[in-house]
């Protein structure tokens, strides 16, 4: 079954003039703007997890025609801090995800681990494989690097890239590093003054 694009439909929010965009199965589209601008109340949105106006939809499916649950797992959100609720890893994990642990540089027992022993780094990684676990068909990250080194940034955006294709997922990705946005955008957004502007970046560079 091939995968609907995300829509954005005049979707407003307290800090954002009305959008309204598509990202396509597959598409990588960056977000970026100062702090306090909006990008996080935007992917909140878009997840109905705050008062917005407007709407998003999955294809035929939009936010008003499923409920807020199996809304949030279609359209699978991984903010800058993620929870934790049971004691080990494996507890948060609906399935087995061996092959993505192992990419990310887990080793087979991070399952048996309690939560508490994690750094920040390791929870955003995990919190990844998490959201993915739940086979979600879009995804909307929210610095989902931002707590990681240099080459633990690389090798988490290489393996995000490569499921984002694999499995066709229309990503939201709000990123604050030009570098990074040049690497993994197929568009990128910009947001200043409560308007979203289409700004030169990702696959094809910066004006």
């Amino acid at each position: 079954m091939k995968t609907p694009p995300l829509s954005l439909i005049q979707l407003s929010t307290d800090l954002l003039q009305p959008v309204s965009l598509q990202i396509r199965a597959g598409e990588i589209l960056c977000l970026s703007g100062p702090s306090g601008s909006g990008k996080s109340r935007l992917l909140r949105a878009v997840a109905d997890l705050d008062p917005h106006g407007g709407s998003a939809s999955l294809g035929a499916e939009t936010q008003q025609t499923l409920r807020g649950h199996l809304w949030r797992r279609a359209v699978m959100m991984v903010p800058a801090e993620s929870a934790w609720w049971h004691e080990t890893v494996g507890e948060h994990l609906p399935k087995p995800m061996d092959a993505a642990l192992g990419q990310l540089g887990f080793t087979a027992d991070v399952t048996d681990w309690s939560i508490d022993r994690l750094s920040s780094g390791e929870k955003q990684r995990l919190a990844l494989v998490r959201a993915l676990a739940h086979e979600p068909r879009a995804l909307l990250l929210d610095e989902p690097t931002a707590n990681l080194d240099p080459d633990t940034t690389r090798q988490t955006e290489r393996w995000l890239c490569e499921v984002i294709r694999q499995r066709a997922l229309p990503t939201l990705w709000v990123a604050h590093d030009r570098a990074q946005i040049e690497r993994v955008a197929s568009r990128h957004l910009h947001i200043e003054g409560g308007r979203l502007n289409e700004s030169a970046g990702g696959q094809n560079g910066w004006m």
